[in-house]
């Protein structure tokens, strides 16, 4: 069972290689459909809108053996639960890393350089042409950068920005990569998150979602950035406390944030959407057509594998 519509080329393999029930208008799946998958089918391949909670996963009987979820993070998966009832959980990492740091880098440059706000003003037909003061922003070029986590993402984040903008790059990551990645990418290590939020100009957040980086980003934090520092995230919305995110960007403790992961999305807090110095961005960090078809051929490679009796590469739980 395919939740979601994928791109044409990974439906087309699904259906060649399996006995495949795809999702023809692409509605998400409510808690009894995803259910009714795990009591019919053999193998689920959901996305980051299906909620498989523990209750969910506890549908009887159960006949689905493994859960293929299309995209890297899986906190949508209770993996303890799926666990218990003897399911496999798979992911999509590495093919979306490039893009998804691509997507950090395009909100960084949007928000310092006022480019969501400026686009408005022209759409809208406000422009009265060029001045020397008029929307100046935010020099990206040479600032330093903070990366909360240096996984694959972080690592890609910080080579585009000290190789392409010659930023100065600190992090902090609880499972650093090897000294020698760290040397490479000519990262400097810090020992704690708020050794970070105090030094950097941006804030990238490269952090899975997990129950000890639920709200990572809380008011005593956003509180300890520079009042001319922003914020990028688009890693999953629930690290950052979108409320004490919005009283911050209100007080003005902190000069913008660029979003492309939400809290509770779709929903997006309602003065997020009044804020000139916001970037919002609707979950765009792999939208691109070589990352969601790779994202699906990897998915049906580890069903494959797992069919074929061999541990899949990519199993998470």
């Amino acid at each position: 069972m395919v939740t979601r519509r994928l791109p044409g080329p990974v439906e087309e393999q699904a259906a060649r290689e399996f006995d495949a029930r795809l999702n023809a208008d692409d509605h998400p799946f409510s808690a009894t459909e995803l259910a009714d998958a795990l009591r019919t089918a053999d193998a689920l391949l959901p996305t980051v809108t299906d909620r498989l909670t523990a209750q969910v996963l506890g549908a009887e009987p159960l006949k689905a053996r493994i859960i293929a979820n299309y995209g890297v993070g899986f906190n949508h998966i209770d993996t303890g639960a799926a666990k218990a009832r003897g399911l496999v959980v798979t992911n999509t990492p590495d093919v979306l890393t490039d893009d998804t740091a691509d997507d950090a880098m395009l909100l960084m440059l949007m928000v310092a350089r006022r480019a969501g706000e400026g686009e408005r003003q022209v759409r809208a037909g406000a422009w009265t042409g060029w001045g020397p003061t008029h929307m100046l922003g935010t020099r990206v070029s040479g600032k330093t950068l903070g990366l909360i986590g240096l996984g694959r993402i972080g690592r890609a984040v910080a080579h585009r920005a000290r190789h392409g903008f010659g930023m100065r790059v600190i992090f902090h990551d609880p499972y650093p990569p090897a000294p020698a990645v760290v040397a490479e990418l000519g990262a400097e290590p810090r020992a704690s998150v708020d050794e970070v939020l105090r030094e950097a100009d941006f804030v990238s957040l490269h952090s899975p979602a997990t129950p000890e980086t639920r709200h990572l980003m809380d008011a005593r934090r956003l509180g300890l950035m520079k009042r001319g520092a922003f914020l990028i995230n688009n890693a999953r919305g629930d690290i950052v406390d979108e409320a004490a995110l919005v009283a911050a960007l209100k007080r003005g403790t902190i000069a913008g944030a660029g979003l492309d992961v939400f809290e509770r999305e779709p929903a997006v807090s309602p003065e997020l959407l009044q804020m000139e110095h916001v970037v919002l961005l609707p979950h765009l960090g792999s939208a691109t057509h070589e990352s969601r078809v790779a994202m699906g051929l990897r998915a049906l490679d580890n069903l494959k594998t797992f069919f074929a009796g061999a541990p899949p590469r990519d199993r998470v739980a």
